[in-house]
This record gives C-alpha cells, structure tokens and sequence, in this order.
C-alpha cells in the first residue's frame, strides 16, 4: 500500500509546485513592479514634481504612490467578475502584461522640468494602471493555487503565494542596489533610477511565456463543466446579504489590519530610515534586503501552522503583538541612529563652500555648503546645503514666499547599529508573516467556487490598497504635522506639545489594527465552504 501512494503523493507534489511556481513568478514581478516607485519615492519627488519644497515633493510622490493602491478596490471588482466568468488563467495574464506596460512606461517619462505637469499627470495615470492591474492579479494568483490544493494544506500551498509580495521587494530592492553600486552617485540620480522601471519588462516576458501554458484551476474547471459558474458575480457577491456579510467580516475582521501591519513593517519602516534617520540610501536599502530574507521563510511557516491550529489565532496575535510593540521599536531605531546620543570628534569636522553658476537661471549661482562629522562609534554624518541664488537683474516678487535652501543629510552607520536596525525591521516582518501567511487561505475559504475570485479580491484590495496603502502617506502627514507644531511652539517659547513627533506616525497603523482586531476576535468563527 505504501508502495502505491508514494508515487502518487509525489507526483501531487510536483504538480502543485508547478502551480505555485507559475503563478509565484508572475506575481513577483508584479509586486516587483508595484514596489520600485515605494523604494525610490525619494528620488522620484525630485524628478516629477517642482523644486523648492522637497517635503511637499515627496509628500505628492507618497500620495502619487497611494492613488494606485486607492484604484486597487475597482481592479479587483472588474478583474474578479472576468475571473468568475471567463476563468483564472486568461484574467491574470492581462493583468500581468497591463502592470508590466505601466511600470516600463513610468521608466520611459520625460521629468518634470522638461514637460512640467504633464509629468507628474503621467505617473499618476500609470500607477493607476497598475493598481487596477494588481487589484487583479492577487485575487487570481491566491484562488488558482488554492484551487489546486488540498483542503487540509491550503495554508501551506497559498503561503507560497504570500512570499511573492514580500519577495518582490526584495528583489526591486536588489536592483536598485546593484543600479546604484554599478554607477556613480550623480549618474543614478541623473538617469539611472530608471534602468529598474525598465528592465522590468524583461521578466515580465518570461512570466508571460511560462503562465500562457498554464492549465485552468481544476475547481473553476468543473464547476463550469457542470454549469454552476455565477451569471453575475457582482450581484451573487454582494448582492446577496448572506455572501456579503462575510465580505464585510473579512475586511474589517482580517485584511484591514493585515494591510497596516504588512505596510508598516515593510514601507514605513524603509522610509522611516531614509527620511527620518538620514540613513544612507544604500546602507538602508542593504540592510532592509537582509532582514527580509531573513524572515521570509516564516510566511511558510506560519501559513502551515494555520493548517493546524487554525487561521484567526494566528493573524490575530501578529497584529496584537505588533500594536504594542510598534511605538518601542521606531523608538529603538530613531535613538540607534540619533546623533545627539552619540560622541563626536571635533578635530574630524570639516566644511567645505563651493559656487556654482545655476544651470536652469541664467545669470543665477548655486552655493554649496557640505559639513562632514564623525563620531567615535564609528558613524559619520553629512549635511548638504544648496542656497539658489537669483540674478541681480532678477524681479523679486515682495509677495512670493522665500526659496529655502535645499539640505540634504546622510548618516552612514556603523557595523553595530546596522545590525541593531535589521534585526529591528526583522521583528516586524514576522509581524507580517503572521498576519499575511495564512490570509490567502483564509479568504478563499470564505467563499464559494463560482463567485471566489470577486468575494475575495474585494475585501483584500480595500484592506490592503486602501488602508495599507495610504499607511506610507497619513503616517508621514502625521509625523511631518507633530514635527512642525514643535517648530512653532519652540518659536513661542511654548512646552512642546510631542515629546517624540517621529513617533506620531504609528498611531494610524496601531489605530486601524487595533479596531481590526477587536471586530476579528468577536466576529470571526470558523466557517468551510464545501467545494
């Protein structure tokens, strides 16, 4: 008898992990794609919008980047119906090819001093593209694997899917590293920022050769066999109150907290580093790649323990666990990298002025001040300041608001700290993996065969577009909102009002995981659809 099964559990095996590998490679270049406008947010803000406000720069590209994740809902609602209809196969590969046009496009716009607002409309449109794209892809991807798998193991099947997001940073964070360090400081800024959005469409081929011989899911196979598909999947899905309270339970039950969690511990954690603690760009994108790949095994991991002991419990504890923790952990990361906690050494303190004649005003100059620190741990600071100087013939309107100069500071860390701070982002990526590793299996097991592909997107599109996707935009607001009411008391001879304003961000992901959580813990029981 065992001789028997052996061969058969085997070739099951292989089987599903052909599914998986075919469905995971599109989906990583997907969210690949979706990432390297979050991982270069800082550059692009100089390249499509106006200079003179690099806050409100890179604000817009933050918002810019939030809009596509907004659209993600309409995605998921136009995507899932032709997925319900047509089938899981056919849907997802126009969504592949739609994200991977956007992203090689958003490479190939002109910046925003040779078109002006032409260029930042542009990148608008595009990532809105990609977010109807992606509100497409996942839904697909997730019910394909699941659809292939066993009932008792779709954890630990679909946790192949989970990888893929987290995986698809990763390597944008890859590229990036290796466009960076191939090419000088100048040349990236310049033009190289761009090679990342542009060879993009090279995997995006190699998916598209590998998923176009994919077979149909077997579920959605029979049921359309069998004439048991949906007529209307809109209308099954959320027209019938029964399907569409458990909608409802899975976003604001599940996939909402699930989305502040996973964006906190991976976006905001990234730009946290890079515009709150100055680190350098390299160190910072260097360090996120090791702690990532540290923790992605445990998305598997945490998706077979919920074949085991359930979904809720799991998804439940990451984002408990993540609430109270969060505030001492960016806590930890800000005072690993402060400044004013650390010695400096005077006699290594340097400053260096340059003019320069501006090459964008005729008759104007640009003076730069750089001021080099080090301390005796190790770290070294640099501080950039470029003052735009007009033309004596220049008109000065009494009524236009000065033009600040533009400062620019780099920490570069030690050995020591840049550990402290992996380990750090790591704590949070396991946030992540227990709340994201078992949700695919969850969703798809809420929902019926013939109307799956649109109950399911729905709810983790607006969960994670909406409020994960937005997290990057209200916690910088918040943050950026707390810093200057200390600037303006400090002028008033006022008590601060916020002891820690780097901190203010939080409490949009602590908020909406924290109301998440109870709405999950009362409401959420265990509930199997019968394929």
């Amino acid at each position: 008898m065992i001789t028997e099964r052996i061969p058969s559990q085997t070739a099951n095996t292989r089987s599903l992990m052909s599914v998986i590998g075919a469905s995971s490679v599109g989906t990583l270049i997907e969210w690949y794609d979706f990432y390297i406008f979050g991982s270069l947010a800082v550059v692009l803000s100089t390249k499509f919008f106006p200079e003179g406000n690099p806050t409100a720069a890179f604000l817009s590209t933050l918002a810019t980047f939030a809009a596509g994740f907004v659209v993600r809902p309409f995605g998921a609602l136009f995507f899932g119906r032709l997925g319900d209809l047509i089938g899981r196969k056919y849907t997802f590969m126009v969504t592949l090819l739609l994200m991977g046009g956007a992203t090689f496009a958003i490479g190939c716009i002109p910046s925003y001093e040779t078109i002006g607002f032409l260029a930042p409309l542009a990148v608008l449109i595009l990532r809105l593209l990609q977010g109807l794209a992606l509100g497409g892809e996942y839904g697909g991807a997730a019910t394909y694997v699941a659809e292939h798998a066993p009932s008792d193991r779709r954890g630990f099947w679909t946790s192949w899917i989970q990888i893929t997001a987290t995986a698809g940073l990763f390597v944008s964070l890859l590229v990036i590293l290796a466009t960076r360090y191939s090419m000088s400081k100048e040349a990236f800024n310049d033009w190289g920022w761009r090679v990342p959005f542009l060879v993009s469409i090279l995997m995006v081929f190699v998916s598209y050769i590998i998923r176009r011989n994919m077979s149909e899911s077997p579920l959605f196979a029979k049921a359309k066999a069998e004439g048991k598909t949906s007529a209307n999947p809109l209308k099954d899905s959320f027209g019938n109150k029964y399907n569409f309270k458990f909608v409802l339970l899975a976003l604001f039950g599940a996939t909402m907290g699930q989305g502040v969690v996973w964006y906190t511990g991976q976006f905001y954690a990234l730009s946290f580093m890079k515009t709150v603690c100055n680190v350098d760009a390299l160190q910072t994108d260097g360090l996120m790649s090791i702690a990532l790949l540290m923790a992605t095994p445990f998305f598997v991991v945490f998706g077979a323990l919920s074949d085991r002991i359930g979904r809720k419990g799991i998804m439940l504890a990451g984002m408990l666990i993540a609430i109270v923790s969060y505030r001492p952990i960016y806590e930890r990361m800000y005072q690993t990298t402060n400044l004013k906690a650390k010695t400096l050494i005077a006699e290594k303190t340097t400053t260096d002025s340059t003019s320069a004649a501006d090459p964008k005003v005729a008759g104007g100059t640009i003076n730069t001040k750089t001021v080099k620190k080090e301390y005796t741990d190790g770290t070294k600071y640099e501080e950039v300041t470029k003052t735009k100087i007009a033309p004596a013939t220049a008109v000065v309107d009494p009524a236009a608001a000065p033009v600040k100069p533009e400062v620019k500071k780099t920490v570069t860390i030690n050995d020591t700290d840049r550990w402290s701070l992996i380990w750090l982002v790591f704590i949070q990526v396991i946030f992540v993996t227990m709340v994201y590793g078992p949700i695919a299996a969850f969703l798809v097991e809420m929902f019926p065969t013939k109307i799956r592909y649109t109950s399911m997107s729905l709810p983790y599109h607006v969960g994670n577009g909406v409020f994960g996707g937005l997290l990057p935009a209200v916690a910088t607001y918040l943050a950026t909102n707390a810093k200057d009411a200390n600037t303006a008391a400090e002028k008033a001879g006022l008590a601060l009002p916020n002891a820690a304003p780097y901190l203010e961000g939080l409490w949009y992901p602590i908020a909406i995981a924290g109301i998440c959580f109870v709405i999950g813990l009362i409401y959420i029981d265990k509930r199997t659809v019968q394929d």
